[in-house]
């Protein structure tokens, strides 16, 4: 019978309480090249989660590796590694320490020194030329991956994780892109791979965890490693390794390792399931790619394509993903959506690790937990009342607007044992979540998709606006929709001994260009009410932001048959979505479906069928054809409420265009300073959210929004 996911597993003698992995991957936590005690606090809420395995952030073996700016240094984290694992033992969770070196996929920017690499090949992302290695590189290296190890578990990890996936010095050994040497390193490949394991078993001896990330598919083909190399591979190094966590990606793909919603859950699925195939037993297998659903992970192990799962972006999102599965009640977790707005860090901003759906992930030391503490009887249940009343009881909270901000904002609040009230004029819950939700060109593909087919594409996004949804009617919040709070109705909550917070959203702003000869659509009522639209004639998307809105709205538009313009002042469309990865494919999806990108051009007028762009650069001006602009610009906050009664806080939209992290941040520290959970220096000003934070957070995320 397969295992379940929350089953125990054994590994080199020792036992995970479960079969879900929180993988290797960038937090930005540490101070200098240390791991921090943020570190601790992170991993520790993960074990306390049921997570089973927990690998640290990869270390570099070599000082002359500095990948990016936090990245820790083997050298300097055996005082982290030991309070890392003595936060996590008395949970159960196997601690492995993350070893590995980037070569050419490195940052001489940070590490002041040449980059090393197999051959003399630039890097694709960087361009920056390493130096080939020599035989006292590379025993140095191999030497290093054996005393971190050996130092690892001196400090008390049950083991360590060898890193030879999308960024690591070993993959650049493994493969035909990067390996054009003509000594013993280029005729067997897996020379140093080998070397590094043989000397890390010797270091750490048979009791403890040795594991393997690897490379197995670098989408390139002609050169990079193939899944049927990889599994020729597998085959050799299954035997040197206790557990083997399945990757793809390479220097040609890497944003494979960890893409956005675009790409369906589980990608690695097949892959996983034939590298365990070549593995044969000799070691137990991992799934890694996107798996951020318990069930989605359950059928991989029943399918027998993997003996564990790697969840990392599910667990930064939810850290009780493994207890909730144990308690019965998957439904609670919090999803995922995919989005790397908060989680992929490794970027020129050096944000901490965080997620736009809990804010608390990574902040586990300066914000305290908002569940009920199981001291109070539980709220009665909640539940949308279409046209409820806008009055209130004694003593309780009006939150008025039902976005992401108003939502977080009403369950912090209830979880805190208050009564909490919800208003919102529209007759659904989720604000903008659900206009962005829409903007998905694949929505109606899915439509006849079978039941719990995994949910991809900007449609997840409306996976967190049901949790939000879900938690304040489970905690008793009463959720009123279709209903409009007047002044009055404030007056009579506040006079009456309530209090209220202000989450009223945005409304749209001018334009700032003459378009008094053809009509005008913000994107939120474009998506609203597409029927508005004239039927025939160009779409102009007005995209002054260079985000993630306009490059949507014009592949919705498109996808529907329109002909589409999208005009944006900057070099590139959407380039805001670099930090997420998804910048070159979002390009590239424009192309395919046939959206004309009029770059580096503001609007300047609009009439009789025409628009004149005007180029940023030169001032020249150009006309194109344009039935229609549907604008994506920034909105303007919705504040008659709050000119009204300007003393009260105020949360997301309501202060400034947020985006999801912001708002359901902001809700979130609105509720705790309202709750009289947070301490003086966290509280909040009317209408502003204040960062929390110590002195400790200040130096690794200075001016990096939460």
């Amino acid at each position: 019978m397969p295992p379940l996911l929350t089953d125990p597993v054994a590994l080199a003698g020792r036992t995970a309480p479960s079969r879900v992995v929180f993988g290797a991957h960038e937090t930005n936590l540490g101070r200098g090249r240390a791991l921090s005690d943020r570190h601790t606090a992170y991993y520790r809420r993960r074990a306390e989660g049921g997570a089973g395995v927990i690998v640290t952030e990869t270390a570099s073996v070599a000082p002359d590796d500095h990948p990016y700016a936090y990245a820790p240094l083997a050298s300097a984290c055996a005082p982290g590694w030991r309070r890392i694992a003595a936060a996590c033992r008395p949970h159960g969770a196997l601690v492995l320490a993350g070893l590995g070196h980037a070569g050419a996929q490195g940052s001489s920017a940070h590490s002041q020194h040449v980059l090393w690499a197999p051959s003399p090949v630039a890097d694709v992302v960087s361009r920056e030329m390493p130096a080939a290695m020599e035989k006292e590189q590379i025993d140095a290296v191999v030497a290093g991956f054996a005393a971190a190890a050996a130092a690892a578990c001196e400090a008390g990890a049950d083991g360590v994780e060898v890193d030879a996936g999308g960024y690591s010095l070993l993959r650049q050994f493994q493969s035909g892109l990067s390996n054009l040497r003509e000594d013993a390193y280029g005729a067997d490949r897996l020379l140093l791979t080998r070397r590094v394991l043989d000397a890390v078993r010797a270091a750490i001896g048979g009791d403890r965890v040795l594991a393997l990330r690897m490379s197995c598919d670098e989408l390139a083909p002609w050169a990079g490693t193939t899944p049927e190399q990889a599994a020729g591979q597998v085959r050799l190094l299954a035997p040197r390794a206790d557990l083997l966590t399945v990757v793809r990606a390479g220097p040609m793909a890497p944003r494979a390792l960890r893409p956005d919603a675009h790409t369906p859950p589980g990608f690695n699925l097949e892959l996983c399931a034939a590298m365990r195939r070549a593995a044969r037993g000799r070691a137990l297998v991992s799934l890694q790619g996107s798996v951020v659903d318990p069930a989605q992970a359950q059928a991989a192990l029943d399918a027998g394509a993997a003996d564990l799962v790697e969840m990392v972006r599910a667990q930064i999102a939810d850290a009780r993903l493994v207890a909730l599965v144990r308690a019965g009640e998957p439904g609670r977790i919090r999803p995922c959506v995919l989005c790397n707005q908060a989680c992929q860090v490794r970027d020129d901003r050096n944000p901490p690790v965080s997620c736009v759906g809990d804010p608390r992930s990574g902040h586990e030391r300066e914000d305290p937990d908002p569940e009920p503490d199981g001291s109070r009887p539980p709220a009665p249940a909640g539940r949308a009342v279409p046209g409820g009343g806008a009055g209130g009881p004694l003593g309780e909270v009006l939150v008025v607007g039902g976005g992401p901000a108003g939502l977080e904002c009403a369950r912090v609040l209830a979880g805190r044992g208050l009564r909490v009230r919800l208003v919102e004029r529209t007759r659904r819950l989720g604000g903008m979540l659900r206009t962005a939700a829409a903007l998905d060109p694949e929505e109606a593909l899915r439509a006849g998709a079978p039941p719990g087919a995994p949910v991809a594409g900007r449609t997840r996004l409306g996976l967190l606006a049901d949790w939000l949804e879900s938690e304040c009617q489970r905690l008793g919040v009463r959720l009123e929709t279709g209903t409009e709070a007047t002044a009055a109705d404030l007056d009579a909550v506040l006079d009456g001994g309530g209090r209220a917070v202000l989450a009223t959203g945005s409304r749209a702003a001018p334009l700032g260009a003459d378009t008094g000869g053809v009509p005008v659509f913000d994107i939120a009522e474009a998506v609203a009410r597409p029927g508005l639209l004239p039927a025939g004639g160009a779409l102009l998307v007005h995209d002054p932001v260079g985000g993630p809105v306009g490059v949507a709205a014009a592949e919705l538009f498109a996808a529907r048959g329109r002909e589409v313009r999208l005009a944006t002042p900057d070099t590139v469309a959407g380039r805001l979505l670099a930090p997420t990865g998804d910048l070159a494919d979002a390009n590239g999806r424009l192309q395919r479906a046939g959206v004309v990108r009029e770059l580096r051009c503001r609007l300047e007028s609009a009439g009789g069928g025409r628009a004149v762009l005007r180029d940023v650069w030169t001032a020249a001006r150009r006309e194109v054809g344009c039935a229609a602009v549907v604008d994506c610009g920034p909105r303007l906050p919705e504040d008659a409420l709050h000119l009204h009664r300007p003393d009260l806080p105020r949360c997301g939209d309501a202060v400034a265009p947020r985006t999801v992290l912001e708002a359901v941040l902001e809700g979130r520290r609105t509720a705790l300073a309202l709750a009289g959970a947070a301490g003086p220096a966290t509280l909040p000003p009317p209408g502003a959210a204040a960062p929390i934070g110590t002195p400790e957070t200040a130096g690794a995320a200075e001016g990096a929004p939460r």
